[in-house]
């Protein structure tokens, strides 16, 4: 199978200003050279991680989805990120993933981060999304999705990739750092993590530490506080021999397990 070629595209983000997080995208996408299968932004790239959703939620014919989509179209890549999403009355942290025929999937934030209220005003999502780009099978995640390793599971290598997307603050950067390598790990797969940089609306600093993680845990790519753009090739038979060689997945639980 080829190899998988990515794009990380870690930023400071705009703060509810949805027109300007969108031209600094542009200008960021238009400024990759390199051909790339996949481009990654972070969670809520329109508007950074707020709460405001009575204003700063779009629907699925917004400036957003139309946006993603076009620039898919141009690109000749698949491109996602998450954006506020009102739909049928309800608010939703939803993945935007556009690919280049112009079609565009979806996936809802399932664990809503209530630290910071998220489940007061968004709607949980409840089903899982695969993506297919070249043979490879995607599988995209929000941030605090990664917590939770039962949602995670890659039972019979059902996907080869985990992405996930983030706002997540540096003052628990060392949880981001310890949960992408272990997600690799036990779900032998590798591990796409972008983040944001900067200071949001809310004086929440946030150090990036955008990575790639190849199933046997090891870091092959991560950036610390600064902005970035950057491209590499995922190999598939790096993560087919781990399979085969080590074949750990063969004796996973089929359910949950729970002990009392």
């Amino acid at each position: 199978m080829d190899d998988l070629t990515v794009t990380l595209v870690q930023a400071e983000l705009f703060w509810e200003d949805i027109p300007a997080n969108l031209a600094a995208f542009d200008r960021k996408i238009d400024i990759i050279r390199e051909d790339t299968d996949l481009i990654i932004l972070p969670e809520m790239f329109t508007t950074g991680f707020s709460m405001n959703v009575a204003e700063m939620a779009e629907t699925m014919t917004g400036s957003a989805a139309s946006w993603i989509t076009e620039k898919s179209r141009m690109r000749n890549a698949d491109i996602m990120g998450s954006v506020i999403i009102r739909d049928d009355g309800k608010y939703y942290n939803r993945i935007l993933w556009a690919k280049p025929d112009g079609s565009l999937l979806t996936y809802d934030k399932k664990h809503l981060f209530r630290m910071i209220g998220e489940h007061r005003v968004f709607t949980p999502g409840n089903r899982l999304l695969t993506v297919a780009i070249k043979g490879w099978r995607l599988r995209p995640f929000i941030c605090y999705d990664m917590r939770f390793p039962v949602w995670n599971r890659n039972l019979g290598n059902l996907y080869d990739v985990a992405v996930y997307i983030a706002n997540w603050p540096e003052k628990r950067a060392p949880h981001w750092k310890i949960l992408m390598p272990a997600r690799a790990v036990e779900n032998q797969c590798y591990v796409i993590g972008v983040n944001r940089v900067g200071k949001d609306g809310n004086g929440f600093p946030h150090s990036g530490d955008s990575a790639v993680i190849d199933p046997m845990g090891k870091v092959m790519f991560r950036q610390a506080d600064l902005p970035c753009v950057h491209t590499l090739k995922l190999s598939y038979d790096r993560v087919k021999e781990y399979r085969e060689k080590f074949a750990a997945w063969m004796d996973a639980d089929q359910d949950a397990v729970c002990f009392s």
